[in-house]
């Protein structure tokens, strides 16, 4: 009875859509995003579409990205910290680290939906149609690929350039050729380089200073925070500005594998093959826990969001490219073992939440498996040649995102012929 009233309500509020077509394009987009579309298919009976949503299909990905968020959170104050020399153990300032990762995550979240849904809702009232929900998962990868302490404002452009020229150009959600979340990345790899890579980017609060590293001052954070840590009983933050560790190195374990193969690697105390599997490294903030990440890569496969195929094939691909490395040998890179490949870098992030898009992915049974493997080759293939960006799945997903309509066209036509014989 309640719940009728309060839909009463909001129907009784909906603004006038000749009149206000922006502010009704916001109510719209608010009202089904609580309420379910009132006329579905049945329970039983010959099926054509299913009885979800697009709305509900895409919080189900947001769902799965949870855990990836709540590790990225904590991991960012952890990176920090050790870097300092600070709490080196792992839950030794728990609610520092918390804290500090919060504060560094949240403010990248809500510049990417304030910005990305403003560009949505004004898109959406000019052209008179309903809000699509496309955003919703797009708004929730693009802060989990980016460093932790890239400028706001940058992290605004690269949104601006993604979902207006890579979507909204298309015809918006659903038309884009392109991933949005990885030509949003693409837009600050090209444009900003300094801001996304590097030995400095990937630990937030570290600053050059002359030929040393140190800690940045907290400022405001410590005056907030360290009053009520204080009355808790509990460790402070101080002022900032301590230097850096002896065993300091902001290089990532790609980096370090990319100049001096995997010995490098095991060299670095921290970059022990736990650390790198739970994802307690530096990087983007969401792509470095493997076990968190493949639980919601099982979350999606259970639900039926993402497609199998597009996964396995993927790494198939990679280990097979790995491999074939390892034969080749010709530069300590590519001596690295194939298995050691996956515990570096955003290879599980990229296969699960990336590659498997549905709407730039291949959409053919067996155009999925060669669109996933050959992102798996090319992926592995410019991660360990192009030494200047020890990272190849951005790149590998977006040419194959341009390839994936000609294999679909291709593999329809092989199907065509093999019918006509």
């Amino acid at each position: 009875m309640k719940e009728q009233k309060l839909l009463k309500f909001l129907k009784r509020i909906e603004p006038d859509k000749q009149k206000h077509p922006f502010w009704h394009t916001v109510y719209d987009g608010m009202f089904t995003f609580f309420y379910t579309p009132n006329a579905v298919t049945p329970m039983q009976g010959v099926q054509i579409r299913d009885r979800i949503d697009l709305k509900r299909t895409m919080i189900f990905v947001v769902l799965a990205l949870q855990l990836a968020y709540l590790l990225g959170t904590y991991n960012i104050g952890q990176q920090h910290f050790q870097a300092l020399g600070q709490y080196t153990g792992l839950w030794e300032g728990w609610h520092l680290k918390l804290a500090y990762g919060l504060i560094k995550l949240v403010p990248l979240f809500v510049v990417s939906y304030a910005v990305g849904l403003g560009i949505e809702f004004f898109t959406a009232s000019r052209k008179g149609h309903p809000i699509a929900e496309g955003y919703l998962v797009t708004g929730a990868l693009i802060p989990l690929i980016m460093p932790p302490d890239l400028p706001l404002w940058i992290l605004a452009l690269s949104i601006v350039f993604a979902v207006w020229i890579g979507k909204e150009a298309f015809g918006g959600t659903g038309m884009n050729v392109f991933n949005i979340a990885l030509l949003a990345r693409a837009f600050v790899f090209f444009a900003y380089p300094q801001t996304i890579s590097g030995d400095e980017v990937w630990i937030s609060g570290i600053e050059k200073v002359g030929m040393a590293y140190q800690g940045m001052d907290y400022g405001w954070i410590h005056g907030v925070f360290d009053s009520l840590f204080r009355s808790l009983g509990w460790a402070e933050f101080g002022q900032g500005g301590a230097p850096v560790a002896d065993a300091f190195t902001g290089a990532t374990p790609l980096a370090l594998a990319a100049k001096g193969g995997w010995e490098a690697v095991t060299s670095v105390p921290q970059y022990s093959l736990s650390n790198m599997w739970w994802g307690f490294i530096p990087g983007s903030i969401g792509e470095t826990s493997k076990p968190l990440i493949l639980a919601g890569a099982l979350f999606l496969l259970i639900t039926g969001i993402a497609n199998w195929r597009i996964m396995v094939s993927m790494f198939l691909g990679a280990a097979f490219m790995g491999f074939v490395f390892n034969l080749w040998g010709a530069t300590p890179f590519m001596e690295v073992p194939w298995q050691y490949q996956f515990f570096m870098g955003g290879f599980f992030f990229a296969m699960a939440f990336m590659a498997t898009d549905p709407v730039t992915a291949a959409g053919t049974n067996t155009g999925k498996w060669v669109y996933g493997f050959m992102i798996g080759v090319l992926g592995m293939f410019i991660r360990v040649v192009n030494v200047a960006y020890p990272e190849g799945w951005m790149l590998a997903i977006l040419f194959m995102n341009a390839a994936a309509p000609l294999i679909d066209h291709l593999v329809k036509r092989s199907n065509i012929n093999w019918r006509k014989q």
